[in-house]
């Protein structure tokens, strides 16, 4: 071999290199178990404090060196930046997609104009949105143009804030353009302040990327042990507003009439015989009114007003009344049918405010919900702007009060100090509301004129709470709402029982190939084994380098690297043996083997290259952390198999040690086998139809289980301390969630659960906490199980992980899904059809791998309800497809290369006879490959955890039913259709 020390040089170098980068993880893992046996003494038995006490600890000595290299230190906090980074699926933590719409950007451009044309284009295109590629603003000309062809959208858009970009004499397409520019503008900034929001937050380790879609972000929090208030910090909008109110005495008459109005609707829609009556229109206490509103839940219901709902106030001051958490849709609804009728004053909008209230103990003994406070805004100005906005605000903090608790004090520019003093002015003696997103958060009574620009927003804020609006309030006003379109949270529990199982597969099925290669080939095998585990630290050190994320799916990409890198020593043994077998010694025989393996190895390990990029490319999250995995992997396999081995045997042969290939068991194993696969080929042809035939006939009945990733809804994953009835637990949730169907399945242990459900999928978030309403609907259904543990355990404890993914990305990842096998089939295709030379080859493979993809479909819908484990079909499923692909045509191409290499040595040989030679000489090549892999792969299903047996299952289906068809499918239909081109000619 040439180049020798060159190879020994660079393979120095990367060994190198991965140690270095692997000792960055192994400083800060040392540090991190000092910081835990720290807090565990420090915490004195008290275990919720231990990861405070961590916490602590690991922030004092964040400066503190950590790793000493000679004359290079790095401190603890270098380290973590450098360490091999865990995904969320690993460590816990929370991942989102949030999505700022076009749509949403497009209204406030044009004011939130009430012109018919505009609106009803602005609703088509959002409906057509949802199923189609092309982008928003191309949706919205075309229907913009439908509804009214005379239209012009200059009109719509000469607004304030566009005034210097349009004009009345711009054409649709014109403006078209400059809605775009202002989009793109916009997303830009969006994605500026929500990065600005979550370096403020204080994460350790933040993820936040674009994505290809316009609008679209992707972070990632490890570690996040409060999603709900991440949620609330990323959905804001941070529209501050200022508005002047009314007091309740001015508009108490009119809420009277709007009570008896909605009276006399509600009589004439209830049935005649309802006997319960509804509650008084006026309670003295709220307490009163809380015990009535119990009774009435508890009987037949009555007829119901505004006032059944709302308890008016009879003070003074902005609020008119308070009502119950679940009863404020039922306001809203009421008080937008007055609206309708034109009964409230026209300047009048009543806002909730944004935290309860705090009741008094009798008051609290009745309440089982929240209280809410409804605020009476007064919208004095001719364009229904507030007097006072957001943007003046030039810096804001939390501050503790002197009374207790936290607030946040605002600092205002020239023009806005000035403003203010005005408002104050005007109003001494009233109160002014502080309005955000929609929300009141305060409504002091103003005592004397501010001047100074200087205000606060109180509202009894815990020290967090009050940091986090601070913090929003300094990043600035997003253009339009981030919606949560996918939602994954992964507890810590969890993410610590996915690490022990990895390793654990990991582990099992690098100890059974590494004894299964010394049982087959004796000396050989170890240096295989010796090259393995050089391939496992460069594939570690290599990840480490590139700062690469490590999930579950990627910890299975490295176990089943392990797999398909014996498939390269597998291969060139094999040669070797022949070589040995035809006479020569084993100086020449290891020289020709290594050059003869050359071709089957380079063209096998292409086409499953061409399926990792497919799927790094399309793929997202985990997937593509299982895709890159693969890619390094095939490099660092390549590289140990050819080059670290043959420098290994070479450096044997010439101290004169001896190397054996294989034992008195293994020796003769598929020597001399003449098997008649191409005689046999029709009966085979027609047996696989049969089976794809009954899958398809299975899939045309009874479909497949979509996971949410494809049918859009979402996932809790709930662990009790005790094994659970799923169909008790079944009812109870449907009678939570509305009695909307609702999925309730045992995931892994009998004491653990996934949930699965679509209700209130299509909320709009920015209006309703569905997250929070959830949460608290699946406290509710789990009673039984609980033994009275608080909604916080249960948060805590039990709910291990959540996903959402709203309808409009999963039908981007159903899209995304079909891109990928597609082009995988379309690369694959063409790379065999060069390399071969031969159409013929590529068509084989072609319909090769349709048979496998078929019969994995067909698998999963016949058995979908019987499996004690997911056979969701998801995007987990589409990345076991393309490995599954990868994989056989990697089998194919070997039985292709002897074909092509029999075609040139034996020219003269019945086609018949070429074919069948061919297949029968790489019979130990695919037997030993592939029972590594599927050894491997059983590894991986047995211990690998719940979340990924889905996933490995299909794996091993494809990977057998891909070895069949590599031999009694691929290469039969190309001998099919070359003799039937010769009979034709």
């Amino acid at each position: 071999m040439q180049n020798k020390g060159a190879i020994r040089l660079f393979a120095i170098l990367l060994a190198v290199v991965s140690l270095y980068q692997l000792l960055f993880t192994v400083a800060t893992k040392r540090v991190e178990s000092k910081a835990l046996a720290y807090a565990q003494v420090a915490a004195s038995g008290n275990s919720a404090m231990v990861p405070v006490k961590e916490a602590e600890y690991l922030d004092s000595v964040s400066g503190e060196t950590a790793l000493n290299l000679l004359v290079l230190k790095y401190t603890y906090k270098q380290c973590k930046e450098k360490e091999i980074n865990f995904g969320l699926d690993l460590k816990g933590g929370m991942n989102l997609i949030l999505e700022v719409k076009v749509s949403d950007i497009v209204k406030a451009l044009a004011n939130y104009n009430p012109d018919a044309t505009f609106n009803t284009a602005l609703r088509n295109a959002e409906i057509r949105e949802k199923n189609s590629t092309s982008d928003f603003l191309t949706l919205f000309g075309e229907e913009f143009e439908k509804a009214d062809p005379n239209a012009k959208l200059a009109a719509i858009f000469t607004t304030l804030d566009l005034k210097e970009k349009v004009n009345l004499g711009m054409s649709n397409a014109q403006v078209l353009s400059v809605l775009k520019e202002e989009a793109q503008s916009a997303i830009d900034n969006s994605f500026n302040i929500l990065r600005t929001r979550i370096d403020r937050f204080g994460v350790t380790q933040p993820n936040i990327q674009k994505l290809e879609k316009a609008g679209r972000v992707l972070v990632e929090l490890p570690g996040i042990k409060e999603p709900e208030r991440v949620r609330k910090l990323l959905q804001g909008t941070a529209s501050l507003e200022f508005w002047e109110t009314y007091d309740n005495t001015e508009i108490y008459q009119y809420l009277m009439q709007a009570d008896a109005f909605t009276r006399e609707v509600a009589s004439a829609a209830a049935p005649k015989d309802s006997t319960v009556a509804a509650k008084d229109s006026i309670s003295a206490d709220f307490s009163d009114f809380l015990a009535k509103d119990k009774a009435d839940s508890t009987a037949q219901a009555g007829v119901k007003s505004l006032y059944s709902y709302l308890m008016p106030s009879q003070q003074g001051g902005p609020v008119v009344g308070m009502a119950i958490a679940r009863d404020t849709s039922k306001v809203n609804a009421m008080l937008a049918l007055v609206n309708g009728k034109d009964m409230l004053p026209r300047d009048l909008r009543l806002m909730w405010t944004v935290k309860p209230i705090q009741l008094d103990a009798k008051a609290k003994a009745k309440a089982d919900e929240s209280i809410f406070q409804l605020v009476a805004i007064k919208s004095v100005a001719s364009d229904g702007r507030p007097p006072l906005e957001g943007d003046v605000i030039t810096n804001a903090r939390a501050e503790s009060r002197q009374q207790g608790g936290f607030e946040v004090s605002m600092a205002m520019n020239a023009s806005g100090a000035k403003t203010w003093a005005r408002l104050t002015r005007a109003n001494i003696g009233k109160s002014i509301a502080i309005v955000l997103d929609g929300y009141v958060y305060s409504f002091p009574t103003v005592n004397d004129e501010i001047s100074g620009g200087r205000s606060s927003i109180t509202g009894n804020f815990t020290v967090d709470e009050a940091q986090d609006l601070a913090n929003i309030l300094k990043s600035g006003k997003l253009p339009a709402p981030a919606r949560i379109v996918e939602d994954t949270v992964v507890g810590p529990s969890l993410g610590k029982q996915a690490v022990n199982s990895g390793l654990m597969s990991f582990l099992g099925a690098f100890i059974l190939v590494l004894l299964y290669m010394i049982f087959y080939y004796r000396r050989a095998g170890l240096v295989a084994n010796v090259a393995l585990i050089a391939n496992v630290f460069f594939l570690i050190g290599v990840l480490a380098s590139f700062g690469a994320v490590l999930t579950l799916p990627g910890l299975a990409g490295i176990t089943l690297t392990l797999g398909m890198a014996v498939d390269a020593n597998v291969i060139i043994y094999e040669r070797i043996r022949e070589e040995l077998r035809a006479g020569k010694g084993v100086q020449l025989a290891v020289a020709d083997g290594y050059k003869n393996a050359y071709s089957a190895i380079l063209d096998g390990n292409v086409t499953t290259l061409l399926t990792a990029i497919i799927l790094f490319v399309f793929g997202t999250g985990p997937i593509q952390g299982f895709a890159t995995t693969l890619m390094i992997g095939i490099f660092t396999s390549l590289f140990t198999a050819i080059f670290i081995s043959r420098i290994i045997f070479e450096r044997m042969l010439d101290k004169n040690q001896e190397i054996s290939f294989s034992s008195k068991t293994t020796a003769n194993v598929l020597v001399n086998a003449n098997f008649d696969f191409i005689g046999m080929r029709k009966k085979l042809y027609m047996l696989s139809g049969a089976v794809i035939l009954v899958g398809i006939i299975s899939i045309a009945v009874q479909g497949f289980n979509y996971g949410v990733d494809f049918s859009g809804g979402r996932n809790y994953v709930l662990r009790f301390n005790e094994s659970v009835n799923t169909v008790d637990l079944q009812s109870k949730l449907t009678t939570q969630f509305d009695n909307q169907n609702v999925e309730v399945k045992v995931f892994g242990a009998d004491n653990q659960v996934k949930v699965t459900t679509k209700y209130l999928i299509d909320a709009d978030e920015t209006t309703m906490n569905t997250d929070s309403i959830i949460s608290h609907k699946l406290y509710a259904g789990s009673q039984d199980l609980l033994h009275g543990a608080s909604y916080s355990d249960f948060n805590t404890n039990v709910l291990q992980s959540s996903q959402k993914v709203g309808p409009s990305i999963s039908f981007d990842i159903k899209l995304q899904a079909l891109w990928a096998v597609l082009f995988s089939l379309i690369g694959i295709f063409l790379y065999i059809f060069i390399r071969f030379k031969d159409w013929r080859f590529g068509l084989g493979g072609l319909v090769s791998l349709a048979h496998d993809t078929l019969f994995v479909l067909g698998i999963f819908s016949l058995l979908k309800n019987l499996m004690p484990f997911s056979m969701d079909l998801d995007s987990a499923f589409i990345a076991a497809i393309l490995t599954v692909i990868g994989y056989s045509i990697n089998d194919t191409v070997i039985v292709y290369d002897r074909i092509r290499e029999y075609r040139e040595i034996h020219p003269k040989w019945d086609l018949k006879a070429l074919f069948n030679g061919a297949i029968n000489s790489t019979l130990g090549r695919t037997m030993n490959t592939s029972l590594t892999t599927l050894f491997v792969l059983v590894v991986i299903f047995i211990f690998g955890g719940e979340s990924i047996r889905g996933f490995v299952f299909a794996l091993l289906i494809g990977i057998a039913v891909g070895t069949y068809s590599s031999i009694f499918i691929a290469a039969p239909i190309v001998y099919d259709a070359i003799m039937g081109r010769k009979n034709k000619q």
